[in-house]
Parts: C-alpha cells; sequence; structure tokens
C-alpha cells in the first residue's frame, strides 16, 4: 500500500526518506489562520485533517494519506512562523530560558475506504537563556524565517537547547515512531531494505 505524504515540508519528507519510507507527494494549501481562543492542540489537529481531506479527495487508492501540522506553544499561546525580522526576535526572547511545547497533529485517511487515525504528539523544549548577542547572530543566518517558533532544533538552534523530553522528530515535523505505529493499524506494511523515494505527484 502506497503512502502520500500531504506536505511540501522538506523536513517531513526526510524524516520518512532517512526511515526508509518510500512515499509520494501530494499537498493542497489550507489557510493556517487559527481560529479565536483556538487552542494549540485543536488548531493543529483541525488542520492536519483539513490537509488530509483535501489531497484523499485527489488521490487514488489503494494508499494512506499523511499529513501533519505543527506548531510551538508558549503559556498555551500558539508562536506560528515569524512574519519579520521583529517577530522572529520577539519569539526568541519569549523562549529564552524557558521550556516550550512542541504540537504536532497527525491524520492519516487510508484509501479507498477512508478509514481514519489521528492525533496529536507533545515533547517539551528547553531553551538556555540567550543573550542579545546570541539571537542577532542566529538571526543573521536566516535559519528562523520559515520556522514555527522562529527556530530549527536540527540546524544552528541545536546549540542552545539542553535538552527535550518526548519525540526528538516530532519538533522536526513528523512523531516517526507513533506516526509508523498508527500506519501499521491501518494494515501498512514496509521492507526497511527498499530504497525509499521522495517523488512528488503534483501540488
Amino acid at each position: 500500500m502506497k503512502l502520500i505524504l500531504a506536505s511540501s515540508s522538506p523536513r517531513r519528507a526526510e524524516i520518512l526518506r532517512n526511515a526508509g519510507i518510500s512515499f509520494s507527494v501530494l499537498t493542497s494549501a489550507v489557510d493556517e489562520t487559527p481560529s479565536p481562543n483556538e487552542t494549540p492542540t485543536a488548531l493543529v489537529l483541525r488542520l492536519a485533517n483539513a490537509k488530509a481531506e483535501l489531497v484523499a479527495a485527489r488521490a487514488v487508492g489503494p494508499a494512506i494519506v499523511i499529513a501533519a501540522d505543527t506548531v510551538v506553544a508558549l503559556d498555551n499561546k500558539i508562536l506560528g512562523k515569524p512574519r519579520s525580522s521583529d517577530d522572529a526576535h520577539r519569539m526568541l526572547e519569549q523562549l529564552s530560558g524557558r521550556t516550550h511545547s512542541v504540537l504536532t497533529g497527525v491524520s492519516l485517511i487510508r484509501l479507498p475506504d477512508a478509514s481514519h487515525i489521528e492525533f496529536v504528539e507533545s515533547t517539551l523544549v528547553r531553551f538556555n537563556p540567550l543573550s542579545p548577542e546570541e539571537i542577532s547572530t542566529y538571526l543573521a543566518t536566516g535559519e528562523p524565517y520559515d520556522k514555527a517558533g522562529a527556530y530549527a532544533i536540527q540546524g544552528r538552534a541545536a546549540r542552545y537547547i539542553p535538552r527535550i523530553e518526548g519525540c526528538y522528530f516530532n519538533v522536526v515535523g513528523l512523531p516517526l515512531a507513533r506516526l509508523v505505529s498508527s500506519l501499521h493499524e491501518l494494515g501498512w506494511s514496509n521492507n526497511c531494505n527498499a530504497a525509499a523515494s521522495g517523488f512528488t505527484e503534483g501540488g
């Protein structure tokens, strides 16, 4: 049974590819604006389901559609992708010296019978205190600007993160072990020795 990744994220594709999992990519645009008073957990689950449903409507089975959405949350407030340098600077100041949550909503739809599994994975991430110089230097790398919370744990920001509690891959954007367990529940099996691909079907 083939897998379809409903995401254009190179980081999610890399996680699957490095795990030896074959997949194709088919994406659809979703408005990611939070609803008023929407919690981080509700947001990531709603967006993951919306992405999965849009792609499932275009895909041909037998297949399993994988969709995900990841946010950073501090004091139950959502920190999305920064809109500007000032916005990224503000986020990093807020994260400095504190522990925050990274939540990923995952939605799986099996085709053609539309069997569905959804879940939210949460990981706690601790940041060291950041000096103004460290924040400015990190911003100058350009790394923060397309990342939720204005940082990439798999990149230069790793030097500021002494520990996490939970799944590392969840922070990157896809909780791999729990995803694989859910795929098995839907009847998928994978030969880890098989060559993985990131073939793009469209979108």
